[in-house]
């Protein structure tokens, strides 16, 4: 049964992944609330500028006559923390039917986490949030100082200004001095807290593509500071896009079925509809007031880029030796089998050889020609076939009931843990048959076991605009949100189960050879088919190339309960 969405309802960044839309900018604001009558003033202010998820009509359709809201230059979204809507003066029979961990948070749920070293003495867990930016070790510290806790969640995206720089659009700006405006207005009852950064003085988080330079020219490239392409996976669920086009978009974002790619239930990333269990997410009453919104986990992801170049280098010299291999085809080789895509985003599960990688690149036009009479216009041709490739279903569909044994995508592999696809469906034979040497296949694996634990991938790289910088101390990372009706359900069981833990992969205790925490399991093992002739070789030397900075859990509301919050009429009776 098809269930349309009230789109105009919904916050734009929940269907929307902005940077998938030429939105390569973005501020992330937090703010604090000491005054409930003034922040409501201020979310009412807020909600009129909020980019909903009503669709922006192409240029076709709009020479076609369609009629829709025009696509901004700047957008705003609007999220708060547990503390945050008590300060705002929700009810109390409201905010007691918020899931638990929504209540407690992301700092006091670090252990599980990942975030925080078990084996730390009692002493020193006094102080295990030293790393993080100040802004996050003030948050919810439990000193009684509610004038540094995070209340709220504003964010602005933004278009680029010029085609060929990596400037913003001015309405970034305005929408800035909106905020501080508003702010000042509210005469102290709702600030905007620093602490973005090392040094503490940061008035927001900044974000932005990383652009590549290209004889002068500015170019952004759907990678982060690592070098591999992202974003490329993401669930698609119903109602998200239009019939045309949810043909082709389902495909590999989807479920698994026995007809093919088909959309997740909306439910499963907005309450208030029926989730993958045909039943309606738990909520909060009244109904109105969660209808149409969703939770979301904010996390500041550093990446340690010289860690991670200085391990990749040393393997690969190891790697190129034991394999007989040339050292740029095992550096190249070792990246993509930690990830399970090559650089470029084509998945292993579909050109499994640095060979056959290298071939398919040269026909779908992703090398630039060296000799071209115009390089700018050779580096854009080349950019765009890459960006068509990943957005089109070719990049997405294929599964991993056809390699068991990781003969082209290690089991351990980054993507294989954060989707597992079809790779856990009970029926599925395990390794390779020892006397065919062949891997059995269940052409009838489905995705049943992996659709509960989907989750919504928003945000941008942050730190330079450039892949300039290669060392741990450098500002740069992933500015992560991650969004779905239970964080409990969907990111905190995948991080804590398949990305912390390596059990469900046949891994034992080795965790995400990129995301994971490799203070004590430091292996990631790469299957060799039999056929070669070659032996598997295990990397031994992994370091934590990701580490977390802080974040909270936020509730995403939707336009009705932001009314709801601004005028103080939300009644659970």
């Amino acid at each position: 049964m098809k269930r349309p969405l009230n789109l105009e309802d919904i916050q734009g960044n929940v269907t929307r992944a902005y940077g998938r839309f030429s939105f390569p900018f973005a501020r992330y604001f937090f703010l604090n609330i000491a005054s409930g009558e003034e922040g409501r003033k201020f979310v009412d202010k807020v909600r009129r500028q909020v980019t909903t998820s009503a669709r922006w009509p192409s240029k076709q359709e709009l020479e076609a006559g369609v009629v829709g809201p025009e696509k901004p230059q700047c957008t705003m979204n609007i999220a708060f923390t547990f503390f945050g809507m008590l300060k705002l003066e929700i009810p109390s029979r409201t905010m007691q039917g918020m899931p638990f961990e929504f209540i407690e948070g992301m700092k006091a749920r670090a252990f599980m986490l990942g975030d925080r070293d078990q084996t730390e003495t009692s002493e020193e867990a006094g102080n295990w949030d030293k790393h993080w930016d100040p802004i996050w070790q003030g948050n919810r510290a439990g000193d009684g100082n509610d004038a540094n806790n995070v209340h709220m969640w504003i964010s602005l995206n933004a278009q680029l200004k010029t085609p060929g720089t990596d400037e913003p659009v001015d309405a970034l700006e305005e929408q800035t001095n909106l905020l501080r405006q508003w702010c000042k207005e509210s005469n102290g009852g709702v600030k905007i807290l620093k602490g973005n950064s090392r040094d503490g003085k940061a008035e927001f988080q900044s974000a932005s593509a990383v652009f590549e330079d290209v004889h002068g020219v500015k170019m952004p490239t759907p990678k982060e500071h690592f070098g591999f392409t992202d974003g490329i996976g993401d669930p698609v669920f119903k109602g998200q896009y239009p019939d045309d086009r949810m043909k082709t978009a389902v495909v590999g974002r989807g479920k698994l079925m026995g007809n093919g790619w088909e959309p997740l239930e909306t439910g499963e990333f907005i309450m208030g509809h029926p989730d993958e269990s045909q039943e309606l997410p738990p909520c909060a009453r009244p109904f109105e007031f969660s209808h149409n919104g969703t939770f979301m986990a904010y996390r500041k992801l550093h990446e340690n880029v010289g860690s991670f170049s200085q391990v990749v280098e040393e393997e690969a010299e190891s790697y190129a030796t034991q394999m007989d291999v040339p050292l740029d085809e095992a550096r190249e080789t070792l990246m993509a089998k930690m990830c399970g895509r090559w650089s470029d985003g084509v998945p292993l599960s579909k050109v499994s050889t640095y060979a056959e990688w290298r071939a398919f690149g040269k026909k779908m036009g992703f090398d630039v020609d060296p000799d071209a009479e115009h390089p700018v216009a050779e580096a854009g041709r080349a950019a765009k076939a890459q960006i068509d490739y990943i957005r089109s279903p070719e990049a997405s569909d294929f599964r991993y009931a056809d390699d068991m044994a990781g003969l082209k995508c290690p089991v351990g592999a980054h993507m294989r843990r954060v989707n597992t696809r079809d790779y856990l469906d009970p029926v599925n034979a395990v390794g390779v048959d020892p006397e065919t040497g062949v891997q059995p296949e269940n052409k009838d694996a489905t995705t049943a076991l992996n659709r509960r634990r989907r989750v919504l991938r928003r945000g941008l790289p942050y730190g330079p605009s450039n892949f300039d910088s290669k060392d741990d101390n450098t500002e740069q990372g992933v500015a992560m949100m991650l969004m779905g009706t239970s964080l409990f359900r969907q990111f905190e069981f995948v991080q804590q189960q398949w990305i912390q833990y390596g059990l469900d992969f046949h891994e034992g205790n080795n965790t995400c050879p990129m995301l994971g925490n490799h203070e004590h399991h430091k292996r990631h093992t790469i299957a060799s088919d039999p056929a070669t002739g070659k032996p598997p070789y295990v990397m031994n030397k992994l370091k934590t190339f990701v580490e977390c900075r802080g974040g909270d859990y936020f509730f995403i509301p939707s336009m009705t309960s932001l009314r709801m919050i601004a005028m103080g009429i939300v009644d659970p009776t």
